[in-house]
């Protein structure tokens, strides 16, 4: 694929809502193998994966699938197991299944939990590993300290090293550069080329992804941009964009996923004040977004995930004085005591309240718990003495239960609930018959998905910049 120095089309306008971007046909002829890879346009080489998890199994079918033999990287000897036997541990990602089946019957992907023999044995290796936050609201380096000081002593002349896995700016040349030079002798950009090249990866949607979104290349040099930009273009579809260092491209996906949360909490500010002038937000941000310079997204119970609620933490560890990111974190967290608070004066307070909270992992179709709101929300509810129940299609009893609610199944008649909270737009939940609640006093709707359904008489509704409207 094409390598520039920046994106040759900006993307569409998001209307407050998903866009539909065109995926890029697969234009690779038929690679020539050879080792070592130098980067070499139409030439494909061998690429050790670190972390065959969620997004780095699809990264390693992707590369296995343009050519590379590829040699996963794990510490869960099961996850190793698995792939070497041809099968995906993650059922959840449209296409895995039969990509990693594919790649390990033409024998070009294996897996090991040796991740300095799987550098010593190839020529690329992509560190996937989480970075995820502390206590203290701080990056924790253990998975991807332990990773980089894992493939140090393998890497040798000409190794090329990536690290997707999104980073606070100038970790990858302050932080992993010295660490990878003094593992293995060599010096970089001399016989050792670094980059950084963030996923920008959607769960449910990653190969899609693989062929839309440019992906950003910035190296410690010269040299290491542009043999991690080779090898992105011999494995995507998309766009590959040069940048002109590592650290343009850390700030690059730490301000795109910044610049949604902050949007966010200005939506749910905006809800906030909805509610007092007595005006439907989504109506407002519907026409607001009809004017091509607004993107105004959507208000709700608040952020989860990986990215979104972690990431504006990474900018904060480096750049405190960036007041508006540290607000917009603190006005998304605020929205899960919102809504309890809602609920308290909806049912003259919780001590002794049945309570159904829908909706468990962060995001409705993504069996993932990162950062959920689900989380707090159960334990803010229980904190003020209520019984919380749940429902999650996508988790069993055991897993409800580890997060401290009391598992309900659908369909089955509740008497006893007086509120029910979406935590997750699931579509099943449009289906809810307020019948098997008699004793319902309260719904808080979470993302705004309920407001359709027909609530018994005397039963509030409260919808996120709607307001609360009391059926007749």
């Amino acid at each position: 694929m094409t390598i520039t120095t920046r994106p040759s089309r900006m993307g569409p306008s998001l209307l407050g809502g998903s866009i539909d971007v065109p995926v890029n046909e697969c234009q690779h002829g038929t690679p020539r193998t050879v080792s070592p890879w130098t980067g070499e346009p139409g030439t494909v080489g061998s690429v050790a994966l670190v972390g065959a998890g969620k997004m780095g199994l699809p990264l390693a079918a992707q590369f296995a699938g343009h050519g590379w033999q590829v040699s996963a990287v794990d510490v869960n000897p099961a996850v190793v197991d698995a792939i070497n036997a041809g099968h995906s541990h993650v059922g959840e990602e449209p296409g895995l299944v039969e990509a990693v089946a594919a790649a390990h019957a033409a024998g070009r992907l294996t897996a090991t939990t040796d991740g300095t023999a799987a550098a010593r044995t190839t020529d690329v290796v992509v560190i996937i590993v989480p970075v995820m936050l502390d206590d203290r609201h701080q990056p924790d380096y253990r998975y991807m300290d332990a990773a980089a000081d894992a493939i140090g002593p393998g890497l040798h002349e000409g190794s090329l090293v990536i690290f997707e896995t999104t980073l606070p700016v100038g970790d990858t040349r302050g932080r992993y550069v010295p660490r990878l030079e003094a593992a293995s002798g060599l010096k970089v950009e001399e016989n050792l080329f670094v980059a950084f090249s963030p996923e920008r990866l959607l769960s449910g949607h990653v190969f899609q992804n693989l062929a839309t979104y440019p992906k950003l290349v910035g190296g410690i040099g010269p040299a290491s941009t542009a043999r991690a930009a080779q090898f992105y273009a011999s494995v995507l579809d998309a766009e590959v964009v040069a940048m002109s260092n590592a650290e343009a491209a850390e700030f690059a996906k730490l301000a795109e996923t910044t610049y949604r949360d902050v949007n966010i909490a200005l939506a749910n500010e905006f809800a906030n004040y909805a509610e007092r002038a007595g005006v439907d937000i989504l109506e407002v941000i519907t026409a607001s977004n009809s004017q091509p310079y607004s993107h105004i997204h959507q208000p709700g119970i608040g952020v989860g995930g990986h990215c979104i609620p972690v990431y504006p933490h990474f900018l904060l560890s480096r750049a405190p004085e960036m007041t508006l990111v540290d607000a917009s974190r603190r006005a998304n967290d605020s929205q899960v005591d919102r809504a309890i608070a809602t609920l308290e004066g909806a049912l003259g307070g919780l001590d002794g309240a049945e309570v159904l909270v829908l909706g468990l992992t962060y995001r409705h179709g993504v069996k993932e718990l990162a950062y959920s709101r689900a989380i707090p929300l159960i334990e803010g509810l229980r904190a003020r003495g209520a019984r919380v129940l749940a429902f999650d299609p996508l988790l069993d009893d055991d897993e409800i239960v580890h997060l401290g609610a009391v598992p309900w199944a659908w369909g089955r008649a509740a008497p006893t609930v007086r509120a029910i909270v979406t935590q997750t737009a699931d579509p099943i939940f449009a289906t809810l018959d307020p019948a098997w609640f008699p004793e319902l006093g309260a719904v808080f709707d979470g993302r705004n998905s309920l407001r359709d359904i027909t609530l018994p008489a005397g039963v509030a509704y409260h919808g996120v910049g709607i307001g609360s409207s009391v059926a007749g």
